[in-house]
C-alpha cells in the first residue's frame, strides 16, 4: 500500500488542506524514517480530491480549531485512514518551506480566533515546485543496528531537497542527508522473487547508465533472462568466494539495493549491510526507494544541480 501524510489547519467551519505528501517507502515503515514527496506527482487528480475531502469531513466532525494531520493508505485505489492527530506533526516544518506559509503561525492566529477566511488561505496548497524530506538514519553510530526500516522509528532528523523534477529533489534530499551517490562502478542486487519483475526496468536503466551490476545467483539469473549483464556472486551463506563482502572490500561495489524477504534472506544480507554501513556505501533496502534513486540518477544523468533559495522559490506566493 501507499502511505499518505496530510497536513492541514481547520477553524471549526472551513479547512486549508496545507500539504498532502506521498511517502517513497511502502506503507508499514514509520512515517518519521519514510521519504516523502509534496505535491503527490504519483496520484491521480481524482485520488487527491478524494484525500482532501476525507480531510475536511474529518476535520469539521471533529471540530478542529488548529493544525491537524492524518495519516492515510491507499491499496488498490481505495482511501483507508490510518490515524488522525488534531495537533502538530513533524511534517509541518517541511511543509511550510515547501509552501511558502508558516503553518504553525497561521494555526496560532486560528486558534487565538481568526478564521481561515480572514487570512486569506486557499482550500488546498498548490506548490510550484516537488519537495522531498528524507530522514537521517544514525546507523553509522551504533554498530550492529539493522538498517532494515519498519514500523519503529529509528531516524535521528529529517533533510528536504526541492527542485523543478522529482529526481533531482530526491537526490538532493539523499545527499542532504549525508548519503554518497555513486556517478559510476558497481551496484549489487539482491532483492526477493516478488520485487525481481519490478526492478528489471530500473536494472537496465543502471546498466545504461554505465554501472556493472553485480547480483545473487538468482537474482543475477533473473536479470540476465531479462536481457541486462549481471555479474554472479554467492550468498554469505554459501561459504563460497567470490561473495559481496567480497567485491565491496575489493572497492568494486558502490551502491547496494538489498530488498531481503523475512527468514533466512534478511538474515544472510545482514552482514552486507553492515558492511555498507562501516565502509559509507548507500544502502537502499525497499522497492520504492530503489525506483525514485533510479529516476533521479536518469534525470540528472546530462545536467547538473539547481539551487534556488526559499526565498526566490517563493517570491509570488
Amino acid at each position: 500500500a501507499i502511505e499518505i501524510d496530510v497536513d492541514a489547519v481547520a477553524d471549526g467551519k472551513h479547512v486549508f488542506v496545507s500539504g498532502i505528501m506521498q511517502h517513497i517507502e511502502e506503507a508499514g515503515v514509520h512515517s518519521g524514517d519514510s521519504a516523502c514527496m509534496l505535491p503527490p506527482i504519483g496520484l491521480q487528480p481524482e485520488m487527491i480530491q478524494e484525500i482532501k475531502t476525507a480531510t475536511e469531513r474529518i476535520a469539521l466532525e471533529l471540530n478542529v480549531v488548529g493544525l491537524l494531520n492524518i495519516q492515510y493508505a491507499i491499496q488498490k485505489n481505495k482511501l483507508y485512514v490510518i490515524e488522525v492527530n488534531p495537533r502538530a506533526s513533524r511534517t509541518v516544518p517541511f511543509v511550510s518551506k515547501s509552501i511558502g506559509i508558516p503553518i504553525a503561525n497561521i494555526a496560532t492566529q486560528i486558534m487565538m480566533g481568526k478564521s481561515i477566511a480572514e487570512l486569506g488561505l486557499p482550500e488546498m496548497a498548490q506548490p510550484d515546485y516537488i519537495s522531498v524530506k528524507e530522514a537521517v538514519l544514525p546507523f553509522n553510530r551504533f554498530p550492529g543496528t539493522d538498517i532494515i526500516l519498519s514500523p519503529e522509528m529509528k531516524s535521528t532528523g529529517e533533510v528536504m531537497g526541492i527542485a523543478r523534477t522529482s529526481g533531482e529533489a530526491y537526490l538532493k534530499a539523499i545527499i542532504g542527508a549525508g548519503e554518497p551517490i555513486p556517478a559510476s562502478g558497481g551496484i549489487f542486487f539482491s532483492v526477493n522473487d516478488q520485487a525481481k519483475p519490478m526492478l528489471v526496468k530500473e536494472a537496465q536503466q543502471l546498466q545504461a547508465l554505465g554501472f556493472v551490476l553485480y547480483g545473487t545467483y538468482g537474482t543475477a539469473r533473473y536479470l540476465k533472462d531479462s536481457g541486462v549483464e549481471v555479474i554472479p556472486l554467492h550468498k554469505m551463506r554459501d561459504n563460497r568466494h567470490p561473495n559481496p563482502l567480497d567485491e565491496m572490500r575489493r572497492g568494486n561495489i558502490n551502491l547496494v539495493i538489498n530488498i531481503p524477504e523475512i527468514g533466512k534472506t534478511r538474515d544472510d544480507a545482514f552482514v552486507i549491510r553492515q558492511e555498507a554501513i562501516k565502509t559509507g556505501i548507500l544502502c537502499v533496502t525497499t522497492l520504492a526507494g530503489t525506483m525514485s534513486l533510479v529516476n533521479g540518477l536518469v534525470q540528472m544523468r546530462d545536467q547538473s544541480f539547481s539551487v534556488h533559495s526559499l526565498q526566490s522559490i517563493h517570491k509570488n506566493s
